[in-house]
């Protein structure tokens, strides 16, 4: 069985208030468990991209294999993270 690999989270863009008060370069690390702190939408967003990420895989849209970028749900002060295999 394949090892699955962490990814970083890291908030590349906040705009408006964030209800869980994510800024620019805050970083999570996503493994085997939800990133304490992490707000749960923006955790339910980026987890089925996160775990193409940690599976080894990459996303054929993207320039730079490993990384992906991915905007919280909230439409009216969207947080957006880059995720970035480790």
């Amino acid at each position: 069985m394949q090892e699955m690999k962490d990814v970083i989270a890291r908030v590349i863009s906040q705009q408006g208030t964030c209800s869980a008060g994510h800024k620019v370069g805050d970083e999570f690390v996503v493994g085997q468990n939800t990133p304490e702190g992490m707000c749960s939408w923006a955790f339910c967003a980026l987890f089925p991209f996160a775990t193409v990420l940690q599976s080894g895989c990459s996303f054929p849209w993207e320039t730079e294999e490993g990384k992906t970028t991915v905007a919280c749900p909230d439409p009216e002060n969207p947080v957006v993270f880059e995720l970035k295999r480790i």
